[in-house]
């Protein structure tokens, strides 16, 4: 028996949409199950100790009808006697709704929450300013680092620049837009971006190499070649 964390509330809900319906629980059916639950499977027990006496109180009733509706539990599945002991202690595994035999399939299959949609972008026609989802993909294509001067930046210094500028007609897209550090964006202006990153290898802030594998990556940008990690794609 599984016993990963458990969602509460869809326990609940479960338990009154399916389980308490299907098996004709009376009240007290579900008095002692939802106290049998917050005690043991709430609480990550797969196996719980007690006493009917101990039930009783906590619950409400007397241990006569407690003893009566915990044999009926029993009874349905809904409990798994593991042992009852000359203590007159009782160990049970309790099963959730969905482990319950006798509980429909085909509710349990309309109960469960629909599987979240497939999403799917036309990257090539997507507005990457637009979306949350599509800017963090562009400063995860770039890796952490500026894409002019190639020093490491932290999510609070960075931002989305535009390689041909928004006054020479260029787009929204993952062909037009980089991830770089602030102070590259407030230097480079209206400059293009191999004149910005030439003068980058002029201030010694890039190197040779530097400088022919920006010029390089222009390039492969403009192409389509730089494309950044969206789900629903490859």
């Amino acid at each position: 028996m599984n016993n990963k964390k458990l969602d509460a509330v869809q326990v609940w809900k479960q338990m009154e949409d399916l389980l308490a319906p299907q098996l004709s629980f009376s009240l007290a059916d579900r008095v002692i199950y939802s106290h049998l639950f917050r005690h043991s499977r709430l609480e990550g027990k797969l196996q719980f100790q007690f006493s009917i006496s101990w039930l009783a109180r906590g619950v409400g009733l007397s241990c006569k009808f407690t003893r009566d509706t915990v044999r009926r539990l029993i009874a349905r599945g809904v409990l798994h006697l593991v042992e009852c002991n000359c203590r007159a202690q009782h160990v049970v595994r309790l099963r959730l709704p969905l482990e319950v035999k006798g509980v429909c399939a085909e509710k349990i299959a309309a109960h469960r929450p629909a599987p979240a949609p497939r999403v799917v972008i036309n990257i090539e026609e997507a507005d990457f300013l637009e979306k949350q989802i599509l800017r963090q993909a562009l400063h995860e294509r770039e890796g952490g680092r500026c894409f002019y001067c190639l020093r490491r930046i932290t999510r609070h210094r960075r931002c989305l620049d535009h390689v041909v500028p928004l006054a020479e007609f260029g787009r929204n897209s993952y062909r037009n837009l980089v991830s770089c550090c602030l102070e590259c964006n407030s230097q480079k202006g209206e400059r293009s971006a191999e004149e910005f990153l030439r003068g980058l290898y002029r201030e010694r802030r890039l190197s040779d190499n530097e400088l022919t594998g920006r010029l390089r990556a222009l390039d492969d940008l403009a192409a389509g070649k730089l494309v950044p990690p969206l789900p629903g794609q490859g």
